[in-house]
């Protein structure tokens, strides 16, 4: 399913607020660790961190 986007912009301190309803979308919550990479073009992905440490773990490299 295709969800609509939410306009968000980067502040002075290089922060962007996203909002509660895109993080539940997306299985996060307040509290949550991430892992923030680029994936260039102008996309930057977030990983739960425990998600990212699993398919490490489960590729065989870590």
């Amino acid at each position: 399913m295709i969800r609509e986007p939410a306009e968000l912009r980067v502040d002075d301190s290089g922060r962007v607020e996203i909002p509660l309803g895109l993080l539940a979308e997306a299985g996060i919550s307040p509290g949550t660790e991430l892992l923030a990479f680029s994936d260039g073009d102008g996309r930057i992905v977030l990983r739960r961190a425990e998600d990212a440490v699993r398919d490490l773990l489960e590729d065989g490299r870590l």
